[in-house]
């Protein structure tokens, strides 16, 4: 054995023989303090994770240390270190800088005050499937279905637990035993892998393709009908647009032809608009009381996009369908719970009273590009007050977005708080700002670390303002 061979290895042995046990990492401060909030089984878990992974780096001779001290100090360091990552793991608010409205990886679109509140009424005993007026059983989400029936126009409606719910239950007990038509240019991919053709394959229904990509004609339609039809769908393309040589039936007509035909026309209509958002830039988003009066008899959305509430999916239609889905035996494993019920009740209640300004994701979209710069001329004016010179911020025009497949052809115009740091790349002041006590997130162009106001709420805007501030420490 060689002389540098033999070191190595005396050098390998005195560091494992000096990695702290479990035992001892347990006793230091670091674990006292964590302990509380983690618990000891699952604090110990880590501390056996760390030392082994001490123990291979040792072996590796990737950690050379033969100090006692210095490695029970980095063993401490190192749990805590993977405490964090457990902690950020968790469901946590977070301020959205980023100006897309419907933010699908920040939870879509953020509740109403009332909204909050019903849903903390709810989480305690609470009148689910209770009527206090009689003392008898109630009906799950009956207020709900009321609302529903009020805005939209509909005989009926059910509310399940996301809009592909909503497609699977209806397409499996109005056409499992049939086929179901189709538009070729309807056949679309949205968010998390969620394709019309696997929900229809999943519910028994034979998909029949009809027309091209971007034409479709009634006769299309009217070719394809057969003995084993059993419905015709009609899909909003939410997070697409096909534009220019383009063609389709009106709802009226497609509804005219299946009820010749003794069918159903059913509608998955996306991002749930229950009123008229032109006004707002938005006018290719199908409006739901307007589908039931073409005469569709079933329409499926979802409740946390232009709705505004939690996630749930809204079906609403003919009476006798509605009767069909709530009797069959999958409505039943695929309803929602009292927290998701309290949160619509409230929205769809605000909706009834024409309160745009109560629902966030609407009072957003109505933001225009001159209220939004306002906010952030007084965000930065207390911004340079207080800044030690390291930060600065200027306004830029830029565009929000509406997200979560919602009118992918509107870009809001609005005004931008770009931010610069004498030290820092953006990608780090992004990074600290992600990390900071009040996450903020953010989005970076051309070098800068921008801010859009329209995501966020007037109320957090001291805790946004703590945050950039932070960056200077």
């Amino acid at each position: 054995m060689t002389s540098s061979t033999s070191n190595s290895t005396n050098a390998k042995s005195s560091t494992l023989r000096a990695i702290p046990s479990v035992d001892q990492l347990l006793h230091t401060d670091v674990a006292a303090r964590l302990r509380p909030a983690i618990g000891l089984p699952r604090l110990t878990a880590i501390a056996r994770e760390v030392t082994e992974e001490m123990r291979a780096g040792a072996q590796a001779g990737g950690l050379v240390e033969d100090s006692k001290e210095a490695l029970l100090a980095l063993a401490a360091k190192r749990l805590n270190e993977v405490s964090l990552v457990e902690k950020l793991a968790r469901l946590r608010r977070v301020i959205n800088a980023t100006g897309v409205i419907v933010h699908t990886n920040l939870g879509r679109a953020p509740l109403s005050e009332a909204a909050r509140n019903a849903v903390e009424q709810a989480s305690r005993y609470c009148t689910l499937e209770y009527d206090p007026a009689t003392g008898s059983r109630g009906k799950r989400g009956q207020r709900t279905e009321e609302l529903l029936t009020q805005l939209t126009g509909a005989e009926a409606a059910l509310v399940v637990n996301n809009c592909a719910s909503a497609a699977l239950l209806i397409l499996t007990v109005l056409a499992g035993d049939g086929e179901t038509i189709l538009s070729r240019g309807e056949l679309v991919e949205i968010g998390g892998d969620f394709r019309v053709p696997d929900v229809m394959a999943n519910s028994g229904t034979l998909m029949v393709e009809v027309g091209t990509t971007n034409r479709t004609s009634l006769e299309d339609y009217s070719k394809a009908l057969n003995a084993r039809t059993r419905l015709i769908m009609k899909v909003h393309p939410s997070n697409y647009r096909i534009v220019g040589f383009t063609a389709a039936p009106q709802l009226s007509e497609l509804a005219a032809l299946a009820h010749s035909a003794g069918l159903y026309l059913y509608e998955d209509a996306g991002s749930g608009v229950l009123d008229d958002l032109s006004a707002y830039g938005i006018s290719d988003e199908p409006i739901i009381r307007e589908s039931v009066s073409a005469g569709v008899d079933v329409v499926s959305f979802s409740g946390d996009k232009l709705l505004g509430a939690t996630q749930a999916g809204l079906i609403v239609g003919r009476r006798e369908i509605i009767d069909r889905l709530r009797k069959h035996s999958l409505y039943r494993a695929l309803r929602v719970d009292k927290l998701c019920l309290a949160a619509l009740e409230a929205t769809l209640e605000a909706h009834r009273r024409k309160a745009i300004e109560e629902i966030p994701v609407l009072h957003m979209l109505s933001l225009s590009a001159d209220a939004i710069e306002e906010r952030a001329k007084k965000l930065i004016s207390k911004l340079l007050k207080n800044t030690i010179g390291l930060i600065s911020a200027t306004i830029v025009a830029g565009e929000s977005a509406i997200g979560g497949g919602s009118g992918p052809n509107v870009h809001p115009a609005t005004a931008l708080i770009a931010l610069k740091h004498e030290k820092l790349k953006a990608d780090d002041l992004e990074e600290k700002l992600r990390l900071s006590s009040s996450p903020v997130i953010a989005r970076i162009s051309d070098g800068l670390v921008l801010l859009d106001l329209r995501t966020v709420a007037p109320a957090e805007e001291p805790e946004l303002l703590d945050a950039v501030l932070a960056l200077e420490n």
